[in-house]
C-alpha cells in the first residue's frame, strides 16, 4: 500500500490545525516556515538543491524565511498549505511513486509529529501496522547514514521482535521503541521519541549527547 498520500492529508490537516504561527521541534521555525520548507522542496528545484548542500543552505533558509513571511495571515497560510496538499507539480520525478515513497514517506511522519509533539503536553498515535511497517523498512535504509555521527554500534529493536544493526562497533547500545518512535529518534529528536535504552551506562551517556540525524 501507498502510505505518502494520505500521510501528506494529515500532515496538510495538522498544520492547518495549528495555525501558522505555533511551535515546531523543527529549531527556529513555526509552522508557517515549516508548510513554506515543505511546498518550496517539491515546487522549486532551485531550493530543493539547496537544502540538500549544506554550503547552499542559506540560499534555501532565505527562500523560506520570505515565503513564509508572506503566509503569516490565516488566508496566506491556509493557501500555502493547501498548495503543498495539492502535490507537486504535474511534471515532477516526485509523481512516480517509488521516489515519492522514498522521499517523502519519513519527510511527512516527522513533520506531522514536530507539529504535534511541540506543545508540552502530547500523545503518540496509534498506527496502522502496515504503515509502521513501512516506516520500519524505510528507516532501515538509511538508519546508518542518520547515526553516522554516533561513536557507538546502534542496534534498533522494535518491540514486536525485528531489530535491526544499524551500526557495527566494539560497544553498542540497542534502542526499542515502535517505529515511528524510532524514527523521531534516529532524525534527531531524541527528547521527544519514546524509546529506551540498552548498554553500559557510559555508552547510552554517550548516544544521548551524540549529533543525530541528518
Amino acid at each position: 500500500m501507498h502510505f505518502v498520500d494520505p500521510s501528506r492529508e494529515v500532515l496538510a490537516e495538522t498544520l492547518l490545525a495549528a495555525g501558522p504561527d505555533s511551535p515546531t521541534l523543527c529549531a527556529g521555525w513555526r509552522t508557517a516556515d515549516l508548510a513554506a520548507h515543505l511546498y518550496l522542496r517539491e515546487h522549486r528545484v532551485v531550493t530543493a538543491l539547496a537544502m540538500a548542500l549544506k554550503p547552499l543552505s542559506k540560499v534555501s533558509d532565505e527562500a523560506i524565511r520570505r515565503l513564509a513571511d508572506k503566509s503569516r495571515s490565516s488566508a496566506g497560510y491556509n493557501e500555502l498549505v493547501q498548495a503543498f496538499r495539492a502535490g507537486p507539480p504535474r511534471l515532477s520525478p516526485l509523481r512516480l511513486k517509488p521516489l515519492d515513497q522514498t522521499a517523502n514517506l519519513i519527510e511527512y511522519f516527522v513533520h506531522t509529529e514536530d507539529v504535534r509533539r511541540a506543545p508540552s503536553r502530547w500523545a503518540p498515535r496509534a498506527l496502522d501496522e502496515e504503515y509502521s511497517n513501512a516506516l520500519w523498512d524505510e528507516l532501515v535504509k538509511r538508519a546508518a547514514i542518520l547515526y553516522r555521527g554516533v561513536d557507538l554500534g546502534i542496534i534498533l529493536v522494535r518491540p514486536d521482535g525485528p531489530r535491526h544493526v544499524a551500526k557495527r562497533a566494539a560497544v553498542s547500545v540497542a534502542i526499542t521503541g515502535e517505529p515511528g518512535e524510532l524514527l523521531m529518534h534516529a532524525h534527531g529528536r531524541t527528547k521527544h521519541a519514546l524509546v529506551t535504552f540498552e548498554g553500559q551506562a557510559d555508552a547510552v551517556a554517550l548516544l544521548q549527547s551524540a549529533e543525530i540525524g541528518l
